[in-house]
């Protein structure tokens, strides 16, 4: 069993009901859950009595005694071998539970008292990439890390190796509660890309999946283009990765990398939330410019650039300068001549929102369920993207879309969300409910305010203000999200007679160190609840084969070249007491 360390009290008042039954258990069909749009209606009860049928069609296993480590970082992590340069992965010393008590003291006793009242699982920032995509900006590589990785074409093997770890899961490792549903908390995809859409949606229900554009039998990227700034993994060509970093050369990798793979899809139900590159192209630039979409499924493809002209486009990036993408798309049309020809491919056109919320709403993914994962034809027919859904008796999801469609990777919400979540705050806290709130931006990216060109004169809303509103709002006990690529978790004392909550913010399943979080909600029946969370890593062993270009192996070997990235910070995994954790709160 791990060791626990407690982390300094700071203590805040919550003013809550007791949740569910004297036995603490919580129902199937309530685990399941079911969305609502955003008015707050249900979707059609012969959908809702179904639920429960289809999900136990693939019934995951039975849930041990708790606690439990097996399969969590609790038991062990990957680690990288001492030394220098290109450095091998094995397993390393697990990761202990963090106790923090800024929001409510922890009382002795309160174990043997708990009650469990929700668990489940997060993913976040998947990044899905079609590697070979006409408009991804690899070449600014040298001005930014996340430009392109050397891990980036496994990443359908390693979120499917993340797919079956969860339902290798067996139970909540803290409370023994079955684990009620995944949730997604956007950047499921990389390029804004049909095609990576669809490896989403087929890596989360179950499917086949050939993770290639182009050229049905040759990759055409920048991996076989023979330039030294890019790892060229089935050459013998001394690359600047091989030369500088030590990267090894791997025969075949590039035509295993291409290769159909399955993925066995959830056991549980799952929801969805949007992020910046689900909705807009590099996920920064404006979306609908026809000149890009074009661009996208075309014929060219710009792999090298010079580093002035580089730094000048990722300079306006960041800035935010840019939104539109203007300098980027005279750089496309000034570099034509330079540019490789690829095999052209209407799969990598760009989705609108409304196509991406009516790909959840295709029933060839409905997987585990729910239809529509989260989303409901309101939101095709209001064109939005949050809503609110059931988790159990007494806890309520809530789902937002802090993407700004006026382009920049920074996020915000309107005003007519902003009023939408206020709503459904104050009818949370009527009903007694507890509130899950979930978003791809933490509270910290939330600077944009750039005007909706959709919404002519509507206010937008940043990060601050929505931290307050939740601060004061007694029903809220955590935000959860991502976007950083960093576990990190902050205590938000409450405000105006609020009670304060979690920001859980988690790492990326593209950048080392890959993980997921488990998150548990309980009733110590003391006065206090807590929020457990434990990290976890996808299914494919720490230590790697070159030789092994299996669906495992190259699952394996994601995650140990994303170890190994240049660039890469060593940072994300945060501190101890951002990763496995029991965040308490007080009841009042």
């Amino acid at each position: 069993m791990p060791r626990i360390r407690s982390v300094t009290t700071a203590a805040a008042e919550i003013d809550r009901r007791a949740f569910l039954t004297a036995t603490g258990a919580v129902t199937l069909s309530a685990g399941i859950g079911y969305a609502l749009g955003p008015g707050g209606e249900t979707r059609a009860a012969a959908h809702q009595a179904a639920a429960p049928a289809r999900a136990m069609s693939r019934e995951a296993p039975a849930a041990p005694l708790a606690p439990y480590t097996r399969g969590t970082t609790l038991a062990a992590v990957a680690a990288g071998a001492a030394g220098s340069g290109y450095r091998r992965l094995g397993d390393g010393p697990a990761w202990d539970r963090v106790v923090r008590t800024e929001l409510g003291s922890a009382h002795d006793g309160r174990t043997a008292k708990r009650t469990p009242l929700a668990a489940f699982v997060q993913f976040t920032d998947l990044h899905l990439v079609d590697v070979q995509h006409p408009l991804r900006y690899e070449y600014l590589r040298s001005q930014t890390a996340s430009a392109w990785r050397p891990q980036e074409a496994l990443s359908v093997a390693g979120a499917v190796a993340l797919v079956e770890r969860v339902n290798a899961l067996r139970g909540a490792p803290v409370t023994a509660s079955p684990l009620h549903f995944v949730m997604t908390t956007g950047d499921n995809t990389d390029n804004n890309a049909r095609s990576e859409l669809d490896w989403f949606l087929k890596a989360m229900s179950g499917g086949r999946i050939s993770p290639n554009t182009g050229d049905p039998r040759h990759y055409e990227g920048v991996q076989n283009s023979g330039l030294p700034l890019y790892w060229q993994p089935d050459d013998a060509f001394r690359d600047a990765d091989k030369r500088d970093h030590g990267f090894p050369r791997i025969p075949g990798f590039l035509d295993a990398a291409i290769d159909e793979l399955r993925s066995p899809g959830l056991n549980l139900p799952w929801y969805s939330t949007v992020g910046n590159h689900d909705s807009l192209p590099g996920g920064c630039y404006a979306p609908a410019d026809p000149y890009f979409a074009e661009f996208a499924v075309g014929d060219r493809k710009l792999m090298d650039l010079d580093t002035a002209t580089g730094k000048a486009i990722w300079d306006n990036v960041q800035s935010g300068g840019d939104p539109k993408g203007a300098a980027f798309k005279e750089l496309l049309v000034s570099h034509k001549r330079k540019m490789r020809r690829v095999t052209p491919d209407e799969a990598r056109a760009p989705f609108t929102p409304a196509e991406y919320v009516a790909a959840h709403l295709d029933p060839a993914h409905m997987g585990p369920g729910p239809i529509g994962h989260g989303y409901t034809q309101a939101n095709l027919a209001d064109a939005t993207q949050h809503y609110v859904f059931r988790i159990s008796d007494d806890v309520l999801g809530i789902s937002l879309d802090t993407t700004d469609p006026a382009g920049h990777y920074e996020g915000s919400i309107g005003t007519s969300q902003l009023d939408w979540l206020k709503r459904e705050l104050k009818a949370a806290e009527r009903r007694g409910d507890h509130v899950l709130v979930f978003s791809h931006h933490t509270s910290k990216t939330m600077r944009n305010l750039r005007e909706d060109p959709a919404r002519r004169g509507e206010k937008r809303h940043g990060g601050e203000e929505l931290t307050a509103l939740l601060a004061a709002h007694r029903p809220v006990l955590a935000w959860v999200n991502g976007h950083s690529h960093k576990n990190d978790i902050t205590p938000h004392p409450g405000a105006d007679g609020g009670t304060g909550f979690w920001e859980i913010s988690t790492a990326s399943h593209v950048d080392f160190p890959q993980l997921a979080r488990i998150i548990e909600v309980a009733d110590n029946r003391d006065g206090t609840l807590s929020v457990f969370t434990t990290l976890i890593e996808s299914s494919a062993p720490h230590r790697t084969d070159f030789t092994d270009l299996t669906q495992t192996g190259l699952a394996a070997l994601y995650r140990e070249l994303s170890f190994n990235a240049p660039g890469s910070r060593a940072t994300l995994s945060g501190t101890p007491a951002d990763r496995n954790t029991e965040l308490v709160l007080r009841k009042g």
